[in-house]
């Protein structure tokens, strides 16, 4: 379950970035929209996947306790980021720009690493 949580935050947030660059080159005002609600599925899904990563950490034994910590921070600050994104988003379409796209371009990064993280996690235990 947590595998398919995960799979949602970085493909929303990697769209997000795409039409904040889409409306930074054309000034559409539906590109801040696109922009806006795709931020805003990339929290919903990345809460869960947040609250799967806490109840990992919770219940992680000692040796895996630093790798599971890293991983729920990353995806805090992931989550915190996007959050900070919707808020810059809640403003005014002309008055986003350039900061909307910095907040989108480091929340697709930690998205990708949080994925990262997260698969290769899974898949080593996997094999072990």
């Amino acid at each position: 379950m947590h595998a398919i949580l995960l799979a949602f935050p970085l493909p929303l947030f990697l769209g997000a970035l795409l039409s904040d660059l889409a409306y930074r080159s054309s000034f559409q005002i539906q590109w801040f929209n696109f922009s806006s609600w795709l931020i805003a599925g990339g929290l919903f899904v990345g809460g869960f996947a947040l609250l799967w990563a806490l109840i990992d950490l919770i219940r992680s034994g000692t040796v895996r306790r630093k790798r599971a910590a890293t991983y729920f921070l990353v995806l805090l600050v992931m989550w915190v980021l996007g959050f900070i994104n919707a808020l810059v988003h809640s403003k005014d379409a002309f008055a986003i720009m350039p900061e909307a796209l910095y907040l989108s371009s480091v929340a697709t990064i930690l998205a990708l690493v949080a994925a990262w993280m997260g698969y290769s996690g899974y898949q080593s235990r996997e094999a072990a």
